[in-house]
């Protein structure tokens, strides 16, 4: 089943969130390369593709998980958690209608 991971950032993450990058795409990668990947990106902190030193908000992940407690386990080992650069992370089951 799809589920959506929505994470807010902490207050002043951006240098957390870029220290960690590297390993949070490899994450994603693998993710995309087992055909279990639906979308992922972050929420620029401004209304700007580009939000350089504004940093970014959030971030949405969905993705195939076989089960609640599995995309939970799978959220809670993500570098961007274990670096601080997420307060909040919230799952919820996530029915794919269009396109």
């Amino acid at each position: 089943m799809w589920y959506s991971i929505v994470c807010e950032d902490s207050v002043n993450s951006l240098e957390k969130r870029l220290a960690a990058r590297p390993a949070h795409l490899e994450r994603l990668q693998a993710l995309k390369n087992q055909g279990r990947l639906l979308l992922a990106g972050p929420n620029p902190a401004i209304d700007s593709e580009d939000p350089g030193t504004a940093g970014f908000s959030g971030s949405l992940i969905v993705a195939s998980f076989d089960s609640l407690a599995d995309a939970q386990a799978w959220a809670n080992a993500d570098p961007y958690v274990i670096a601080g650069v997420y307060q909040q992370v919230m799952i919820k089951p996530f029915k794919k209608v269009l396109p």
